[in-house]
């Protein structure tokens, strides 16, 4: 099977990432997905050469686009919209992050492509928002949902700057949530026979990522401090050096309950009946020492001959801090399904998503520029010759 959206039939108007990858995420739970590009291309097909790569290659344009149909319309004409419209018309979903103020002046507004086709549902991304001063406001994900939602605050160090966000990160997660909400409004459709629209943005999906911290504030009106390793409250929940430059993550966020599983496992048993370390508010008061101490007992090892401790104490939570190559070297990161197999596009990241009874595979690898435009045409035509 083509997956779980085998048979519907999706019409992108995606630009750069979120929008693409919300149709490259249909796309691979087996709708068809068409996309218009203008003659130009999505300016996402530049992003090969804006990394340098001079052999053709665009590896994030691979990511978001593969087992999709390319079209290319020249909506700025007539005709161009006419057939669009028209694809609209016989079209499930309509997916787009075209800012809102553009799409009214295409006649591609949700009420406009609404009177064409009641049942479709139509998703949309935003920057920040449909409505509000800053509705039409131009964004991508480094400021909406990264700088302007507090991610990148929180994630920066007392006195530091700011990380640098890596590339994609708000698009992809925006994009998962737009793909969500179309399948949620295609379920709702399926129960009333009407279509409807379905938004998120870019500046509400940061918010979310970081609600434990807005919600504790919204509630309370205390934030929840940003931690420094060096003065970690608990030092259980803290990353170390091994002796081979790796570093490692200890996950002992019940404090009392992985004490036990972590004194054993650096050799310090003695620890248990310290009265320094007695209680979670012990060691928060004597967590500078702590760490301290433990980072001199971690950097006796290796990280591999730290695995082989922790493995003895199953209620000691840890996790290896993985770069790329780790990453795609670590046989469980394969075993769980993270790298797919895309037909004349080669291995690639896998969406993060499977259906058992209705198991999705990549179809092809991301068209060429238009590389559908007669294929597509074709069936409207065909279509329209039945009617």
């Amino acid at each position: 099977m083509a997956g779980p959206l085998e048979g519907i039939k999706v019409v992108e108007l995606g630009v750069w990432v979120a929008g693409p990858a919300a149709g490259g995420i249909l796309a691979d739970w087996g709708a068809d997905v068409v996309k218009i590009e203008p003659p130009t291309g999505d300016p996402g097909r530049m992003f090969g050469r804006m990394l340098g790569l001079d052999d053709g290659g665009n590896p994030p344009f691979e990511m978001d686009n593969r087992s999709k149909r390319s079209i290319v319309l020249d909506l700025t004409t007539d005709g161009g919209l006419a057939t669009a419209r028209q694809l609209l018309t016989a079209a499930d979903v309509f997916l787009t992050n075209v800012r809102p103020d553009a799409l009214g002046r295409l006649d591609l507004d949700h009420p406009s492509v609404a009177a064409l086709n009641p049942g479709l549902v139509y998703g949309l991304i935003t920057g920040y928002g449909e409505s509000g001063p800053e509705a039409n406001r131009p964004a991508y994900d480094v400021a909406a949902f990264w700088a302007r939602s507090g991610v990148a605050d929180l994630l920066t160090r007392p006195g530091d700057s700011p990380p640098f966000q890596r590339g994609g990160m708000g698009d992809h997660m925006t994009g998962m949530t737009l793909a969500a909400a179309i399948s949620a409004a295609l379920v709702a459709r399926a129960r009333t026979g009407e279509g409807q629209l379905v938004t998120t943005s870019l500046y509400r999906q940061g918010a979310y990522t970081v609600s434990f911290d807005l919600n504790t504030f919204l509630l309370t009106g205390n934030a929840i401090a940003i931690g420094q390793r060096e003065t970690m409250f608990n030092p259980c929940m803290n990353n170390y050096l091994a002796a081979d430059g790796r570093r490692l993550w200890i996950v002992g966020l019940e404090a009392d309950r992985h004490w036990p599983s972590l004194c054993r496992a650096v050799g310090r048993p003695e620890w248990l009946t310290d009265n320094r370390f007695t209680t979670a508010r012990d060691r928060a008061i004597h967590s500078r020492e702590l760490i301290a101490t433990l980072d001199e007992i971690f950097a006796t090892k290796t990280l591999a001959e730290w695995a082989s401790v922790f493995d003895a104490e199953p209620d000691l939570f840890w996790s290896p801090v993985n770069s790329m190559e780790d990453v795609l070297a670590d046989e469980q990161f394969h075993a769980a399904g993270g790298v797919v197999d895309v037909p004349d596009g080669g291995p690639m990241i896998a969406t993060p998503a499977d259906f058992h009874g209705t198991p999705w595979a990549p179809r092809s690898a991301a068209p060429k520029l238009g590389e559908h435009t007669d294929q597509v045409l074709a069936e409207l035509a065909e279509r329209a010759g039945y009617r």
